[in-house]
């Protein structure tokens, strides 16, 4: 029960993006579309400009991905903006039980570049090496990821068991209360020299991460 639950929204968001017959490659992936459900879930409406801005992606890559969310129910649309259907935040109630916080995080021990990104991932910890997840992020432009799990209480790196942040009580603390882990929960951080690629890095990374589990 709990894969279905996990992979049936992520893979509705890698169906929103495939080509549907169209030779022509889009301009934005599942981790924009996914921004895209976090920013309405946060706004009663929102205007085709916020998603340009807030995205980084042209007027008519815009067009596609709500056009896109439109046929699939998830977003309505009226003159004063987009917003999320009744499925639509259900949808995103289910992407959020699997996703449900992220947080920006300072240099640290773990992740020492300007702009770090962490977002978890629930009930996800055993994950392998890690190797995996940092590859997914620099696909989208970051500089490395680090990927945690969150075990008896402590952060420690994948198939390890010491604590990670025991010298480091300001990252502990930050991660601690910008995601509220509980045991067992996975945390990847990307890391890029710009907040944005950081932030759509790291939900690459989780997203795949899902999918392909």
């Amino acid at each position: 029960m709990r894969t279905r639950q996990v992979r049936r929204p992520v893979n509705v968001l890698y169906e929103m993006v495939s080509r549907r017959g169209s030779s022509r490659a889009l301009t934005f992936g599942a981790p924009h579309i996914f921004k895209a459900i976090c920013m309405m879930s946060c706004q009663t409406y929102t205007s085709r400009q916020t998603l340009c801005d807030g995205l980084r992606i042209g007027e008519g890559a815009a067009r596609t991905l709500t056009r896109r969310l439109r046929q699939s129910g998830l977003v309505g649309a009226i003159r004063a903006g987009m917003f999320l259907t009744d499925d639509g935040r259900h949808f995103a109630e289910e992407l959020f039980q699997s996703i449900p916080s992220q947080c920006s995080v300072g240099q640290c021990s773990v992740a020492n570049q300007r702009h770090n990104h962490a977002i978890l991932v629930r009930g996800h910890s055993g994950i392998g090496s890690g190797i995996d997840q940092r590859d997914y992020a620099i696909m989208y432009g970051a500089n490395g990821a680090t990927t945690l799990a969150f075990e008896s209480g402590r952060f420690v790196f994948p198939n390890e068991a010491a604590d990670c942040l025991s010298e480091d009580p300001e990252a502990r603390i930050a991660l601690l209360d910008g995601l509220g882990p509980t045991d067992g929960d996975l945390v990847i951080i990307a890391s890029a020299d710009d907040p944005f690629v950081a932030e759509i890095s790291a939900i690459n990374s989780v997203l795949r991460t899902l999918y392909s589990d």
